[in-house]
């Protein structure tokens, strides 16, 4: 009987190897690499498309999110320029939503659809949205993981210390962690964006599809990331079976 189950068991790592050595050695694993270059190219080009659409009411991105913030009670936020395009972001330390050149003076729907998921952020700090409290938490490691899992790895590799590759692979696993708390927050800013837009009149009806349009190709930038992290994850846990 104890040799049946150490041969069942031992069966079933081979079987699990033989699982992630195919998986790995797929060719949409090639495609899956790649997922997150296509999608920055599907960002860039649908905010060029709806960044060019001026919207019919006229009001600037930057005036928008101002006025949804301090309808939101969060009058002291700051609405600011920040340097470069599609540089947008909310920095819940500052309490400042950045808005990037090409977002923060313009017009268009694609602008409006990035300031207004902005603001969305900055609503989640303020109501203590439990997604973002967890990314908050995980962030110190997920940084640090993000700098030194890749040395940690390759001394081990190279001194032959599986216990330092281990250690690695667990910091590696962090940024996995901190990305997919991440994508929730995205998704939750965007409904909120959307909602706001759509419900207080700032765009009219055949503009809403064009920031929805602008919304959903960011937040596929998020979903590429996280995949394609998963997949390396993956990776470096069948190299280390092979080991």
């Amino acid at each position: 009987m104890l040799n049946l189950f150490f041969a069942q068991h031992a069966q079933a790592a081979v079987d699990e190897a033989h699982w992630l050595d195919m998986f790995l050695d797929s060719w949409w694993f090639l495609i899956a690499l790649i997922l997150p270059l296509a999608a920055m190219l599907i960002i860039k080009a649908t905010f060029a498309r709806w960044n060019k659409v001026r919207t019919q009411g006229g009001r600037t991105a930057a005036s928008i999110a101002r006025e949804m913030l301090d309808a939101n009670g969060l009058h002291d936020v700051e609405v600011i320029r920040h340097p470069g395009k599609l540089s947008d972001h909310y920095n819940p330390k500052t309490r400042t939503v950045a808005l990037s050149d090409s977002v923060h003076d313009h017009d268009t729907v694609g602008a409006i659809a990035v300031a207004a998921h902005e603001v969305g952020h900055a609503i989640q700090h303020s109501t203590e949205y439990a997604p973002m409290k967890i990314r908050t938490a995980i962030y110190p490691l997920a940084a640090i993981g993000s700098k030194l899992w890749i040395w940690l790895f390759l001394a081990g590799g190279f001194l032959q210390i599986m216990n330092l590759i281990w250690v690695a692979i667990a910091l590696f696993s962090f940024g996995v962690l901190f990305q997919l708390a991440t994508l929730p927050l995205e998704l939750d800013a965007s409904r909120r964006a959307m909602n706001t837009l759509s419900s207080q009149g700032y765009l009219v009806e055949k503009e809403v599809g064009g920031a929805r349009a602008t919304l959903t190709a960011a937040a596929f930038t998020y979903i590429a990331a996280l995949v394609a992290s998963v997949i390396q994850l993956l990776r470096l846990l069948a190299m280390t079976r092979r080991r």
